[in-house]
């Protein structure tokens, strides 16, 4: 399997929508699997209860730190754009392009994705 670092929304405007983009994440991933690869996505990680808080501004850059050092070990930085590209996604876009990782943009449209 192929190490696969996953992009997707999470931060939101409300508790609704930040669990729709956590849906969508999860999806995001199981897409991922699907296609043979090893997904790691951060942010579904480090936001779990009990954790780091996205909403304290130094807990959510411990936390996107954490991840992009994850990050160093993928092959690939996979990009799920149905949601649009936060400004969190766009640093790591940034990162993987810093390494010279390869960058795949994708979107779940016309996929049956797993609830």
């Amino acid at each position: 399997m192929r190490l696969v670092y996953l992009e997707s929304p999470y931060a939101g405007g409300t508790p609704e929508e930040i669990e729709e983009n956590v849906r969508y994440a999860r999806a995001c991933m199981a897409d991922c699997l699907r296609r043979g690869e090893a997904p790691f996505a951060s942010h579904l990680l480090y936001t779990q209860p009990g954790v780091l808080r996205d909403e304290v501004k130094e807990e959510r850059k411990l936390g996107m730190t954490a991840g992009f050092e994850w990050s160093k070990q993928a092959a690939l930085t996979v990009v799920y754009t149905d949601r649009g590209i936060t400004e969190g996604m766009k640093r790591g876009i940034e990162l993987a392009s810093g390494l010279c990782r390869a960058i795949e943009f994708r979107t779940l449209e016309g996929t049956d994705p797993v609830r």
